[in-house]
């Protein structure tokens, strides 16, 4: 069992239910259309992934914590629609079809430093042409302390690192953001990067 399946492993849903802020800002720059796949990588417990079918998407998501899958799909079954969903580690996991939308929020700081090229070039080559890149990623800020769940697993961005890796794509929505955070009884901060990418063809 790994953490999130103990974090997970609870009737209530330890982030919400609510959507992301970016989900909203997928729906002003990529209104939903039949037959537009969406992935969600690292899609915790369903809330974004649900969001997302429930507004037309053709939604694909997965999660390293097998209780998160669950409760994706008991989300999904409330809301009566359908998502795939399988489990898979965002290290080991690339995509092998094409995606009009790649999305993913709080998931990609878990992956080292010396995998971000190859993973993001993964990811990149797979968004078809006007796709969009959707990303939010926790980053490391000196004057925020350390949370006090905070993962051995975490590899912290720095600030406005995911960019780098999208010069060659238009940048549709960019922002830097500092949030207090309720995850566990313990308030906290955040700094996190949100970022959607548009893939030009040239």
């Amino acid at each position: 069992m790994n953490l999130y399946d103990e974090k997970y492993n609870r009737e209530e849903f330890y982030w919400g239910v609510q959507p992301s802020r970016s989900c909203l800002e997928v729906l002003k720059l990529f209104p939903p259309d039949k037959g537009i796949r969406l992935i969600d990588l690292g899609c915790g417990e369903g809330r974004n992934a649900v969001f997302f079918a429930r507004n037309g998407y053709d939604v694909t998501a997965f999660d390293l914590s097998q209780r998160g899958i669950e409760k994706t799909q008991i989300l999904a079954q409330k809301a009566g629609v359908k998502i795939q969903v399988f489990q898979a580690n965002i290290n080991d996991f690339r995509l092998s079809e094409e995606y009009q939308i790649i999305f993913s929020t709080g998931t990609l700081q878990y992956i080292p430093s010396e995998l971000r090229l190859e993973i993001i070039n993964n990811y990149k080559r797979f968004t078809v042409p006007n796709g969009i890149n959707v990303f939010s990623i926790l980053i490391d800020k000196p004057f925020i302390p350390k949370a006090p769940d905070q993962e051995k697993t975490t590899h912290k961005w720095i600030s406005g690192e995911i960019f780098t890796y999208y010069n060659d794509w238009r940048i549709e929505y960019c922002i830097e953001d500092i949030f207090d955070c309720r995850s566990i009884e313990i308030p906290h901060k955040h700094a996190i990067n949100r970022m959607i990418a548009r893939k030009i063809s040239i």
